[in-house]
């Protein structure tokens, strides 16, 4: 499974099939996907993964409320400005160490400030690779803590988590999935 030109090394199968959808934007602007709505971005890239064998369900997560049947935009058309976290944890020489979350954190760094204008100095990366900050519980806590303190309303705020998930029991029954 490998990225489009030019979005970069291969990474997890979730982030590339997302930035395989946006980089194959119809009207050819890897902008945004604004000519599909988010349902269609959702339904493209869970195409993407089981054309290529991978079971991962996309899901989307929003701080306000959308119409997921509109054009998904990315970013506010008003402006403000564009912040992001980006965690990448790869788990070197632990047990479960994974290979390809920090390609998925530099790809989509990419992909923020080549197409849609997010500046570095905006931009907080976490990675356990040596070269930028550990992302240990303290420092991600203090990267949200950092771009909630900073955003006002008019922002884009992009949050990317690539590394390993769980779950967890339902414990007050107000999930579908338990």
């Amino acid at each position: 499974f490998e990225l489009p030109n030019p979005a970069g090394r291969r990474g997890g199968a979730c982030t590339a099939a997302l930035l395989g959808v946006l980089y194959n934007d119809k009207d050819g602007d890897p902008q945004d996907a604004s000519d599909q709505s988010w349902v269609d971005v959702l339904r493209a890239m869970r195409e993407n993964l089981a054309a290529e064998g991978f079971s991962q369900v996309p899901q989307l997560s929003s701080s306000r409320i959308i119409d997921v049947n509109d054009p998904m935009v990315i970013c506010n058309p008003q402006g403000g400005t564009k912040r992001a976290v980006l965690i990448g944890i790869n788990y070197v020489g632990q047990n479960g160490e994974l290979s390809g979350c920090h390609n998925d954190v530099l790809n989509i760094s990419k992909y923020l400030t080549r197409c849609l204008g997010f500046e570095q100095q905006n931009m907080m990366t976490l990675m356990d690779d040596g070269q930028h900050e550990d992302p240990t519980y303290r420092n991600i806590t203090s990267a949200f803590q950092w771009i909630v303190r900073s955003s006002q309303p008019g922002d884009t705020v992009w949050i990317h988590y690539s590394g390993h998930g769980g779950r967890l029991e339902d414990q007050d029954g107000d999930e579908e999935d338990g």
